[in-house]
């Protein structure tokens, strides 16, 4: 069983950075997609950022450029650098796992989530 649990949530100034955390256990799929997604107040569930079991990693357009993907393979831990933070980044964010590709925005397509973090941007 996968268990996936988020942390690095706080609050941060409008252009400031955050770090968030997603410690996977169980994670025992040769290949595998860890995606984040966010749900903003009253609003829905978006993607943000995928990475797979090779490293390869996927943006999407409102993140790109800002939000950075890493991940430490010995420890089965998922980063999400979160750079220049704006006002519409404030959000629960969630990390969810999936056996196989990646699926940008789909996120009926993984198995897996955690909890989430939340995230307040503030000016």
């Amino acid at each position: 069983q996968v268990q996936l649990v988020e942390s690095g949530g706080g609050s941060a100034q409008a252009g400031g950075s955050l770090r968030l955390s997603c410690a996977a256990s169980g994670l025992t799929y040769s290949s595998y997609c860890i995606g984040w997604f966010r749900r903003p107040p009253g609003k829905e569930r978006e993607g943000v950022a995928y990475i797979n079991s090779w490293g390869t990693t996927n943006y999407e357009d409102s993140v790109q450029g800002r939000f950075v993907l890493s991940k430490d393979t010995a420890k089965n831990i998922f980063y999400l650098q979160m750079n220049d933070l704006k006002l519409e980044d404030t959000a629960t964010y969630y990390c969810l796992a999936r056996g196989g590709l990646c699926y940008k925005g789909g996120q009926s397509y993984y198995s897996y989530w955690g909890r989430g973090t939340r995230v307040t941007v503030s000016s």
